[in-house]
């Protein structure tokens, strides 16, 4: 696993709310420096890379007929707006990622883009997993594990700050929340 090590920008002022979020994620990036763990959590996010929603919604598709092509088409919908909208917020903040301006914290994996807020992996997971788990419910266990570890991910690999996590997972929550209002319920109002 190749490391990037931080290009140490001047270090701009720390606001006293941020020096938190900066503590926790230099303490999960160097636990994530540990061989074994920067291995899973690389793995995870690599499969939060799209791998793993794009295999469900496949799967979905194949297995459950008409019923789970809808709910792939669905989910594949929320994405495409989760990721027009997390490029918008990305280019919008430009939040340089921790280890571009958090001494101590190194990328554990190279990064898909340059910003930091709000973290795409975990509002994808987020959107995905709550229109997934409406049409499927039994998948909880498996979405939700899985979700959790993709966000995790993000910041134990020095990518995110927790605060891009914690906003991706509000953002993402209102996203698949408003995906199913217009799936389920705009139709009715409509009629």
């Amino acid at each position: 696993m190749s490391a990037m090590s931080p290009s140490h920008l001047p270090d701009q002022a720390v606001l006293p709310r941020h020096a938190f979020d900066r503590r926790m994620c230099i303490a999960a990036n160097r636990w994530g420096a540990r061989h074994a763990v920067g291995v899973f959590f690389g793995a995870i996010s690599r499969l939060g890379d799209g791998i793993f929603w794009y295999a469900l919604m496949l799967a979905l598709a194949l297995i459950d007929g008409r019923r789970g092509l809808e709910a792939a088409a669905h989910m594949a919908a929320t994405g495409l707006v989760a990721l027009l909208l997390y490029r918008i917020l990305k280019r919008w903040t430009r939040r340089p990622r921790p280890f571009r301006t958090c001494p101590g914290v190194i990328a554990h994996v190279p990064p898909l883009d340059e910003f930091s807020f709000p973290s795409g992996h975990t509002l994808q997971a987020v959107g995905f997993t709550i229109v997934a788990l409406a049409w499927y419910p039994l998948l909880a266990p498996l979405l939700l594990t899985f979700t959790t570890l993709v966000a995790a991910s993000r910041v134990i690999l020095g990518l995110h700050y927790p605060s891009d996590v914690l906003a991706a997972i509000l953002v993402g929550s209102g996203l698949g929340a408003l995906s199913l209002w217009i799936v389920h319920a705009a139709p009715q109002l409509l009629a």
